[in-house]
């Protein structure tokens, strides 16, 4: 039995990739270069400062072009201006059928719990005015460890009260790197987006819109029994 659901944030409750991308490109620019959105696919799943490699490497720059500080001038620059876009989300930004679906995982007397590696997390709920429907909220400022390792949904576990089992906790993620952290984790996983990418989840929907609690509840009981 499904005693808690756990949601990643980042494009499964809203999307706030465009944000990202924004602030990344705003960097680029600032260094004398584009920076597509094709290269910012590279970006999907990865830390701060390995995005920020990740960018420098697109703008040809080497691993020696900036000092340590420098970089972590820049990559603080690049999160004041995501800070600065994401201020001022409005509710209107939460991904179609994701309130109804909260609604009725609540009113199923299932715990809920977000699980973000995001550091602006609080930020978001606050401007999304959602942080009441969950019953626990871990973020980047609570873990050490990053995706695929369990430690962020593992944490809400525990959180959520400790007569949780593993296996009476499903993960809603949108990245491939989420859905292994949920798997290492001993947790069921609902990817949400590509099945190509998300093949490892249990099963994969193509977002909340006319889904409801009690369809996936089923999936997972036939997948319990499989």
């Amino acid at each position: 039995m499904i005693c808690a659901a756990i949601f990643d944030m980042d494009g499964v409750i809203v999307d706030t990739a465009k944000y990202h991308y924004q602030a990344w490109r705003r960097l680029a620019a600032e260094l004398g270069f584009e920076f597509t959105e094709a290269d910012n696919e590279r970006l999907k799943g990865v830390s701060r400062m390995q995005s920020l490699e990740i960018l420098l490497e697109v703008g040809g720059f080497g691993g020696s072009a900036f000092t340590e500080g420098r970089k972590e001038e820049m990559a603080a620059q690049k999160n004041e201006w995501y800070v600065e876009y994401i201020s001022r989300m409005t509710p209107d930004e939460i991904l179609p059928g994701v309130l109804s679906f909260l609604e009725q995982v609540r009113a199923a007397g299932v715990r809920t719990a977000l699980g973000s590696a995001s550091r602006n997390t609080g930020i978001i709920l606050d401007r999304l005015k959602i942080r009441d429907l969950f019953d626990t909220v871990v973020d980047g400022t609570m873990v050490t460890r990053t995706k695929p390792d369990p430690e962020v949904f593992l944490k809400c576990a525990s959180l959520l009260g400790g007569d949780l089992f593993p296996t009476q906790c499903v993960v809603f993620e949108d990245a491939a790197a989420g859905i292994e952290a949920a798997r290492a984790g001993g947790m069921y996983s609902v990817g949400i987006g590509n099945p190509d990418i998300l093949r490892e989840a249990d099963f994969v929907i193509p977002g909340f819109a006319g889904i409801s609690w009690w369809e996936i509840e089923k999936r997972l009981s036939i997948k319990a029994n499989e």
